[in-house]
């Protein structure tokens, strides 16, 4: 008997398309893997393979073209976007024999009319910074490789500031100069970059992870992808991989779709976080596979600095089919939050040996606000903690000081961090080590609105106790149940035996409304 595959496509370029298919019915992975091809309206087959994922993309397809997927029997008419004029780099002076084809990429995205596309071909392109333009198309065919040069010496810097003021090169929140990336896109509308290539940030070439909180030249480690108050963006189908610090790093953005990327770091690279959208707003992140040497998705809104930085609020992020494995955490919001952070939801995501699972850091002097935060139809594997809400979290040369850590109630101030609003719903949970979840509220200012709903937590019979957050003053725990301080919870509900063990605190409390 046929059965009915739910397509729909996520986006579609001059040249390529993402789909997902059955994507409310499993996470990242399908159970099986299905073949797919696609024909021209006339019938002919122009595309033909095989997806074991939900989101996936199709390339080798034409401009303004009228196509139709036929996938696990069923079919599905799409059609491509119209483009202006193609433009090859290797007719601007590019070639896979010389050292830095940056000058070959500045002349050719210089080239690219409006709604053109810049084909980077199969092969090895050395490079320097690219910088990208309003209302173009970077195309990377499948084999295309870009390669960021590894020598600091000689590298472009971006200041901290525009000549206006405005914040250009940021730093963990900070307005602070920083070497531009291999790919960057400064105040550009209307962009798409996609394509079954990859873009190799250069990372593991050079010294770059050998000084991650230092500066060289006067400036802090470049990104992979730097997109600086951009618009309308659209990252789809390709590979980013050993970035020198941050790999995809968008801020001060709007309507940034991002679908079917690999983002891969290796495990012991430090501050190469997957995706960090900071003070951004209508982000969808969709069908992502991220395994990285810390955070796989961290959300930044800011801090408060004496130099200043971005400060906007970061809102409306949805994460949907995305599978993460191995960083520190899986969806990270803050430490750098002081903006504040709100309208994350993150639905049908698979966590694997993830230190952490969701993750909200932040601490007294961050000030801001991070609320309506969901996790909804989510697993998670050996998951050492698989949900932390931390106000204590012991970051900058003050964070362990008593005004940070100390547990007596202080007085609030624009300076106190408010947490509240945070929904897990049908979330099932294997191979936990410290607790089921731990939430360290503030004295005088608890983490509100907490709703627990069918969560299902299964522990690590190997598991050792650990501290379950960064912060001073905790125990080590091990197979705990819900740790609260400080922590009203609107609901508990549908709790495994594992999940809903007491812990003895007289300042957690809970408004059960069952």
């Amino acid at each position: 008997m046929m059965t009915h595959a739910a397509i729909q496509l996520i986006t579609a370029s001059s040249r390529t398309a993402t789909f997902s298919v059955n994507a409310d019915r499993h996470l990242y992975a399908l159970a099986a893997s299905l073949d797919w091809h696609v024909t021209g309206m006339g019938g002919d087959e122009v595309a033909r393979g095989q997806t074991a994922s939900v989101v996936f993309t199709i390339g080798g397809l034409g401009p303004a073209q009228d196509y139709r997927l036929m996938i696990d029997g069923n079919a599905f008419a799409f059609t491509t976007r119209p483009e202006s004029a193609i433009i090859d780099i290797r007719d601007h002076g590019a070639s896979s024999d010389k050292g830095d084809n940056a000058e070959a990429f500045a002349s050719a995205v210089a080239a690219v009319p409006e709604k053109g596309t810049l084909r980077v071909p199969p092969g090895r392109w050395h490079t320097g910074p690219i910088y990208l333009k309003s209302n173009m198309t970077l195309l990377l065919d499948d084999g295309a490789e870009l390669l960021g040069l590894s020598d600091w010496s000689e590298l472009a810097i971006f200041p901290a500031r525009h000549a206006d003021g405005r914040v250009l090169g940021t730093w963990e929140g900070v307005a602070e100069p920083t070497f531009a990336s291999t790919i960057n896109a400064i105040d550009c509308e209307n962009l798409t970059i996609t394509g079954q290539g990859a873009v190799d940030g250069g990372g593991d070439r050079g010294d770059w992870w050998t000084w991650p909180k230092e500066s060289r030249r006067g400036a802090r480690r470049p990104r992979t992808l730097f997109l600086s108050n951009c618009r309308n963006l659209t990252l789809s189908g390709f590979t980013v991989r050993n970035s020198p610090s941050w790999t995809v790093h968008p801020v001060l953005c709007e309507r940034l779709l991002a679908a079917d990327l690999r983002i891969e770091n290796q495990p012991d690279s430090p501050n190469t976080d997957g995706f960090n959208p900071e003070c951004c707003r209508d982000v969808r992140l969709v069908g992502l596979f991220i395994s990285v040497g810390d955070d796989c998705i961290a959300i930044k809104a800011g801090k408060k600095h004496p130099l200043g930085g971005p400060n906007r609020k970061t809102q409306r992020i949805d994460i949907i089919n995305c599978l993460m494995e191995r960083g520190h955490g899986a969806v990270v919001m803050g430490s750098e939050m002081s903006a504040g952070i709100s309208d994350v939801h993150i639905s049908r995501c698979h966590f694997v040996g993830t230190d952490r699972g969701l993750r909200i850091k932040t601490r007294r002097g961050r000030g801001g606000e991070v609320a309506n935060i969901s996790l909804v139809d989510c697993r998670m594997d050996h998951v050492a903690t698989p949900v932390a809400v931390n106000a204590f979290y012991f970051c900058d040369a003050d964070g362990r000081s008593d005004y940070v850590q100390s547990r007596e109630p202080l007085q609030v101030t624009a300076d106190t961090p408010n947490l509240s609003g945070f929904t897990l719903r049908n979330v099932e949970v294997s191979g936990a080590g410290t607790a089921a979840a731990v939430f360290y509220g503030l004295p005088e200012a608890p983490i509100r609105d907490v709703v627990i709903e069918d969560y299902c937590v299964a522990f690590d019979p190997d598991a050792e106790p650990q501290i379950a957050e960064m912060a001073s003053h905790l125990p080590a725990l091990r197979h705990a149940g819900i740790v609260a301080e400080n922590t009203v919870f609107k609901l508990l509900s549908g709790l495994s035996p594992a999940s809903i063990d007491p812990t003895k605190n007289d300042r957690a409390h809970a408004d059960q409304l069952l």
